[in-house]
């Protein structure tokens, strides 16, 4: 790494530093990690993009994917609703669903012509039929028990770590399908293929209660560092804190955030090696000549397809152990949270920013754009107080301190330009 790439980084840290020597620590902790989790799901988007030029701007989707691993594996299970047959009869329902798509695509391969068309509208529309027989029924059970806390299945109470990788297991399996389908489409529409795939899973994440309750939101997920409350209740802890001087209270928000941060950096870590040693192996050569010329790759007899259905599969399974992270760190699952804005856009403008097809590129972009996302506010509403600190009450103050909600769209946008003008290949340029 040169001098310039570590002044950059070490910017950056300054920033973060800064933050929490001159507002609050436990502030400067939560944009760090943020900014990891950041850094993760930049390092997922550039292996698609930068190593392999797929422009997939349904991030959000296989990021909420993820997030719904922690519900399905670290939540307790609603034994009531087990016990009472509904989710049972619910994932009988969804096998027989599972079985007339699996038949349907058994016999669009075996048939031909006018039979196999019969065929198909037979199947898909008596099974959907069925399907909704056996499910509707099984749904009305589980959503009516204690609506206001649960009308879900649960999870299966394990280690909520273990829920990071599944969630990436899940990204990966929706990966799979759209790659089969709409990998052999040109970028622009490869891009709307990701982004409608997207909206149907966060659309059934919002209205299929029965599965993480829908917009009544799952609070109270399981954590894999203390409890804040646990830790002012220890004695030793509190003895530790006053050694300090550090009121009990922030001193446990600091430690949990640490510890938080101890692990993200870890995982980030571990990613970012497995990360530089693909893209300096013979696969990572090949996955950059596909990029700049697929008919001469083709010519050289790679299969292009099918690299990348396997660099679109590893970006989003990435995506999905982000997104397990931040459910995680947040302790609650919101699909209304979920938007294109926060989960797509911010991260095509950290790849782009820190630099497309640089690892290093994308995680400085991850913990720069973070953070200004986050700080821009409040510097634009103290910017406007004083613009507008001597004009007399009106309309146009209004306007002005009204406005200020709009610095970080602007300042995204401005942040974005002036690199692509002085810096087009980014912060830290692809070699």
């Amino acid at each position: 790494m040169t001098l310039r790439n570590l002044l950059l980084f070490a910017f950056v840290a300054a920033l973060i530093i800064g933050e929490g020597l001159t507002a609050s620590w436990n502030t400067a902790l939560g944009i760090l990690n943020m900014g990891l989790i950041s850094a993760i799901l930049a390092l997922g988007v550039n292996m698609q993009w930068g190593y392999a030029g797929l422009f997939n701007v349904g991030v959000m989707g296989f990021v909420a994917l993820g997030g719904l691993a922690p519900v399905l594996v670290a939540t307790p299970p609603v034994t009531e609703v087990w016990t009472a047959g509904g989710a049972g009869r619910l994932i009988f329902a969804i096998l027989v669903g599972a079985g007339v798509v699996a038949l349907a695509v058994a016999l669009n391969r075996r048939l031909a012509g006018r039979t196999r068309v019969v065929a198909l509208l037979v199947t898909l529309i008596g099974g959907f039929f069925l399907f909704r027989a056996l499910f509707d029924p099984a749904v009305e059970v589980v959503e009516a028990f204690r609506p206001a806390t649960y009308s879900n299945l649960g999870g299966l109470g394990l280690p909520v770590l273990i829920a990071w990788p599944v969630g990436g297991l899940f990204a990966a399996g929706a990966a799979w399908l759209v790659g089969k389908t709409a990998l052999g489409l040109r970028s622009d529409y490869l891009a709307i293929a990701t982004l409608g795939i997207a909206e149907i899973i966060l659309s059934v994440m919002k209205n299929e209660d029965w599965l993480a309750r829908g917009v009544k939101n799952v609070i109270s997920i399981p954590r894999p560092v203390p409890y804040e409350v646990d830790l002012q209740r220890d004695a030793g802890f509190l003895d530790l804190a006053a050694r300090f001087g550090t009121d009990p209270v922030t001193a446990s928000t600091v430690v949990v955030k640490l510890l938080y941060a101890l692990l993200f950096a870890a995982i980030l870590l571990m990613l970012l090696w497995a990360s530089e040693k693909a893209l300096k192996s013979p696969w990572g050569r090949m996955m950059r000549a596909i990029r700049d010329n697929e008919t001469a790759a083709e010519a050289m007899g790679k299969d292009v397809t099918r690299r990348h259905l396997q660099v679109f599969i590893l970006g989003s399974a990435i995506c999905g152990l982000a997104g397990a992270m931040i459910v995680t760190l947040d302790s609650q699952l919101t699909p209304g949270t979920y938007n294109p804005l926060r989960f797509t856009f911010l991260i095509w403008v950290m790849v782009i920013v820190g630099g497309s097809g640089n690892n290093w590129g994308a995680i400085l972009g991850g913990f720069l754009i973070w953070f200004l996302w986050i700080k821009v506010e409040p510097w634009g509403n103290a910017l406007m107080d004083l613009i507008t600190a001597g004009m007399a009450d009106g309309a146009l103050k209004t306007h002005l301190q009204d406005s200020a909600a709009h610095m970080r769209l602007l300042t995204m946008g401005l942040v974005l330009l002036l690199v692509l003008r002085f810096s087009p290949r980014g912060l830290i340029p692809e070699k």
